[in-house]
């Protein structure tokens, strides 16, 4: 995996961070970043699923829904984990 990161960052690194180090100072980096997305993905999905307006929207949707062929939505047939 190849990417290119800003100078003056890279500066920072190198200055800051031992040789020996850094592959794993920057994966780390990367899996706290990614889990704090997660962690805003996960608050957001909370808060939208406790909005009124959008339980009425999904009501909505649910009614147009064809019974008599209807399509399984992901969450309902994904295993638990």
């Amino acid at each position: 995996m190849t990417f290119t990161i800003p100078e003056e960052l890279a500066a920072q690194l190198v200055r800051r961070v031992s040789a020996q180090e850094r592959s794993r100072y920057v994966s780390e980096a990367i899996a706290n970043k990614l889990l704090e997305r997660q962690a805003r993905l996960i608050r957001a999905c909370d808060v939208a699923n406790r909005d009124a307006d959008v339980l009425a929207i999904e009501q909505e949707w649910d009614a147009l829904r064809d019974k008599a062929d209807p399509v399984e939505e992901t969450w309902d047939i994904a295993p638990s984990r």
